[in-house]
């Protein structure tokens, strides 16, 4: 109910953090889901199966290998992979930094490579490093941080 209130209604945009999590939504009418975390291989099987179910099952993608693996594995009947490249612009869990050069070849190879089989649909930071912060300021200096870093990659 929380979801749906938090999306007007809509059933779409919403952000998982576990498949588990993906498969509860969509059973519940959910069509448009991102997967927060980079498409592991052991969980590509799991990620195809909602990807062909749902209108949009979008994942993450944070290195030339992920983006591979994709590739290797396209899905069926005209559907696409959509990714959305992920940044590490300080939370260290997952994603490429966004001063690494890796990182902007990364996103021209998904942009300019094989759209009919992965789509670039944007980049995605998660500032999870604010979650040790004690004050509002402390947050906020991470959050201006993070969309500084963000927007000189977009620009770039």
């Amino acid at each position: 109910e929380g979801a749906e209130l938090a999306t007007g209604g809509t059933r779409r945009g919403i952000v998982v953090s576990t498949l588990a999590e993906a498969r509860f939504f969509a059973a519940g009418g959910f069509d448009d889901i991102l997967y927060a975390f980079p498409v592991p291989r052991w969980r590509l099987a799991e990620c195809s199966e909602l990807a062909q179910r749902l209108q949009e099952f979008q994942v993450l993608l944070d290195s030339p290998q992920g983006l591979e693996l994709l590739l290797q594995n396209p899905l069926p009947a005209g559907k696409r992979w959509l990714v959305w490249l992920k940044l590490d612009c300080g939370n260290g869990r997952a994603g490429i930094r966004p001063t690494d050069p890796e990182a902007l070849a990364l996103a021209r190879a998904v942009a300019q490579g094989s759209p009919e089989l992965v789509t670039l649909v944007g980049v995605y930071a998660h500032c999870g490093n604010t979650y040790g912060c004690r004050d509002i300021p402390a947050i906020q200096a991470i959050a201006r941080d993070t969309t500084a870093a963000v927007l000189e990659f977009v620009t770039a």
